[in-house]
């Protein structure tokens, strides 16, 4: 702090340690006081080659269907900011810590690679807010609603014939 303002505001920004951090943002970074962004805007300037795409458009399935058979296709379904080796969201990241307790098989699908996903799995669940747990094709909740029935014992029996099957088959 006995630094001169005029040599910080000469110096930049950059001179402060969190401008230099490297942070992920909603599909944008910081790294060295430098906004990067994974996403470029659909605008007439930007080439098609350059445009976000939606991943799902070649399965032939709406949205709604692709989470209708996400939910029943895997015993476990978890629609969560990130992917469960790199969380973007504590409560993700909270849902992702304790389902591995349980060693399931774990299928997830990251909301934030397509805004139009997100909005199908709120729909098709009725609930606003992510992570969302579906367990057997049966929607669960949030990380708060899974910790208190891993706290409670519910989600052991819950997850019990899962693992159980999942040790049959190897």
């Amino acid at each position: 702090m006995s630094r001169p303002l005029s040599k910080l505001l000469f110096k930049g920004i950059s001179g402060f340690p969190a401008a230099r951090s490297s942070k992920i943002v909603s599909g944008s970074f910081y790294q060295n006081g430098m906004r990067y962004s994974t996403s470029v805007p659909n605008d007439s300037d930007t080439h098609d080659d350059f445009k976000p795409a939606n991943k799902f458009d070649g399965s032939g399935l709406s949205l709604k269907e692709l989470v209708e058979q996400d939910v029943k296709d895997n015993p476990v379904m978890l629609y969560m900011k990130g992917v469960p080796e790199v969380p973007q969201c504590g409560f993700s990241s909270l849902a992702v810590r304790v389902l591995k307790q349980y060693a399931v098989p774990l299928s997830a699908r990251n909301i934030l690679e397509d805004p139009e996903l997100k909005t199908a799995v709120k729909a098709f669940s009725h609930w606003p807010t992510f992570p969302q747990i579906f367990i057997k094709g049966e929607f669960i909740g949030g990380s708060d609603i899974i910790l208190n029935m891993h706290q409670s014992g519910e989600l052991k029996e819950k997850l019990k014939d899962i693992a159980v099957n999942q040790e049959k088959s190897a």
